[in-house]
């Protein structure tokens, strides 16, 4: 025990030297509990109660020293966490706050009133924060800070700077202050802050996306759009109480229940029957786009039964059908492909893209997650309805109806309208359906989530890369159908896709500032790893869906012609 504390002692006097090394010496806090006089006095009475026999109060002694020497430790490890977390937090504030400017400037309405600020009052603005830069510089040079000290303190200095340089936008906002409706602010301030506040607890406790849900269901009566649209509210207040059930069940286990992707197949052949019948009622399709949707429909049945034969061969030890490999196979090849061919109109178009993405699904499925994208795509298409509904509402001169929305035309650049303060409302929906799409059936951040049994349609051989990406692609399918919406309502809505997405931008900077502050270097592996990818999750969560929208704006705006010469033209 004494070797023991001797030892970690020692460690704490390198840490202490290196520390001592790097910093000013007018500007160094030692760690009071261990200067240098109390160390030689603990290790005197050590050596004193070991010569003397007194074993017991030795090792009591021992521990003791080095309970403080771990602290001392720890505190060195973490003596620049204050000044390092400073900046990251000045950093984070101040690129939110320019996100903000910037959308206050090229996309809302605020007038910028006239203002006198000259070429010199900019160039001393800048000469300031280049010499608050070089101070900064030269400090972390005295003290042989590394490289990456730099970034963290620099890039402060180089936002606040951009945020500055917006000062008629700022001067703009202060002034709109009075005009403004305040208690509607305070009041859409509070509700996005409890609604961050509860996708980050979501991330933690699942439950918490079923109490969202619940209360996103009484929206249409709480804004008054019931007492117009009653049926679009009780579709929207049904899909979501329906969506609310996922988050309470278990995740995905290793008993299968083919039952429920039965289910969820029938559920599909009657919606896509369903739109067929109304639509031939309301405005026929077209021959090529009807034999379509039969050919998807027939494809949906085929997956069913694929995924029946194939579970009643495994269990039988006959192995998988050849002729099941197939199907599997060329199902997913053509889920890429069929929604190309369809109708550019909204709703053919989205209806489409469901039954080919649910086809794949339902070949991945194993249980009662083959429920989970059909229920999230009947409160995407509640969704699209009840904005349109909000936008009518408003006395939007340039609304248009639904089923005359074509993907593929050019949106009209003077139709584009500002945001409104809905709008955010709008962003909001959208991250709090791609968390849904996350943890909606488990925590995709865990491959224990998944069941192996669900590529039994496309392989029964062990391939970790094969299988990997088939268990990617049926995770990725719900953010598909969740980002083909989006991309129908900023459509409908005559709303700028950049917009928008900076409303994402800014939401998701707020709730990784807040993971930022969960990230733990301590306890288990499983907690510190778990509160480094929240974080890092959040953080990469616009560029991911960045890159996913340029992937559903093929989807939903491109089409394959088949001409009479049978050659494929893109468009």
């Amino acid at each position: 025990m004494y070797a023991n504390a001797i030892q970690i002692l020692e460690q704490f006097r390198v840490k202490l030297a290196q520390k001592k090394e790097t910093t000013i010496s007018f500007l160094f806090t030692p760690y009071q509990p261990l200067t240098d006089s109390k160390q030689v006095d603990f290790i005197r009475q050590a050596r004193d109660l070991i010569q003397k026999g007194r074993f017991d109060e030795a090792i009591v002694y021992c521990k003791d020293l080095i309970a403080q020497a771990m602290e001392g430790l720890s505190y060195y490890h973490t003596y620049d966490r204050l000044f390092l977390g400073s900046s990251v937090v000045l950093g984070f504030i101040g690129w939110t706050s320019y996100v903000v400017l910037y959308i206050l400037k090229t996309h809302a309405s605020l007038r910028k009133p006239p203002t006198n600020t000259s070429m010199v009052t900019e160039r001393l603005l800048g000469w300031g924060f280049l010499c608050v830069g070089l101070l900064m510089a030269l400090f972390l040079l005295v003290q042989s800070s590394p490289w990456s000290y730099y970034i963290y303190s620099l890039m402060p200095v180089a936002v606040w700077y951009a945020v500055l340089k917006e000062f008629k936008t700022l001067v703009g906002l202060v002034r709109s202050i009075p005009s403004l409706p305040l208690t509607k602010c305070f009041g859409y301030f509070v509700l996005v802050a409890f609604g961050i506040e509860l996708l980050v607890m979501s991330f933690f406790y699942r439950a918490m996306l079923s109490l969202g849900l619940v209360v996103l269901a009484l929206w249409p009566v709480v804004s008054g759009f019931y007492t117009k649209a009653k049926f679009k509210s009780l579709s929207w207040t049904l899909s979501c109480l329906s969506l609310a059930v996922f988050p309470l069940l278990p995740v995905v286990g290793r008993e299968p229940n083919i039952n429920y992707v039965i289910s969820a197949g029938g559920l599909i052949l009657f919606n896509s029957s369903s739109f067929l019948w109304s639509s031939w009622r309301d405005s026929p399709l077209m021959r090529r786009d009807r034999q379509l949707f039969i050919f998807q429909m027939v494809q949906v049945a085929l997956c069913a039964y694929t995924l029946t034969s194939t579970h009643s061969s495994l269990q039988l030890k006959q192995g998988l059908p050849i002729f099941n490999q197939l199907v599997s196979w060329s199902t997913l090849v053509s889920s890429f492909l069929i929604p190309l061919l369809s109708s550019t109109r909204l709703f053919h178009r989205l209806l489409s893209i469901l039954m080919s993405l649910t086809c794949v699904y339902l070949l991945l499925s194993t249980g009662h997650e083959a429920l989970f994208p059909l229920m999230l795509s009947w409160l995407m298409l509640a969704w699209i309805h009840i904005e349109q509904e909000a936008m009518s509402r408003q006395g939007s001169s340039n609304r248009n109806e639904l089923s005359c929305i074509d993907f593929a035309e050019n949106i009209d650049i003077t139709k584009v309208r500002q945001l409104r303060l809905d709008d955010i409302r709008k962003s909001y929906f959208f991250v709090f359906f791609i968390i849904i799409a996350f943890f909606g059936c488990g925590n995709i951040a865990s491959i224990n989530s998944f069941d192996p049994a669900s590529v039994y349609c496309f392989l029964t051989v062990f391939n970790p890369f094969i299988m990997g990406g088939l268990l990617m692609w049926k995770v990725l399918i719900p953010f598909v159908i969740v980002m083909c919406t989006f991309e129908s309502i900023q459509v409908s809505t005559q709303l700028s896709s950049r917009s928008l997405f900076l409303i994402v931008l800014v939401i998701s900077d707020l709730m990784a500032l807040h993971f930022f502050f969960l990230v733990k270097d301590y306890g288990s592996w499983l907690d510190i790893g778990t509160s480094i990818s929240h974080y890092v999750i959040v953080m990469s969560m616009t560029i991911f869906l960045m890159l996913l929208s340029v992937m559903t704006h093929i989807l939903t705006s491109k089409k394959i012609l088949l001409g009479r010469s049978r050659k494929m033209h893109f468009r």
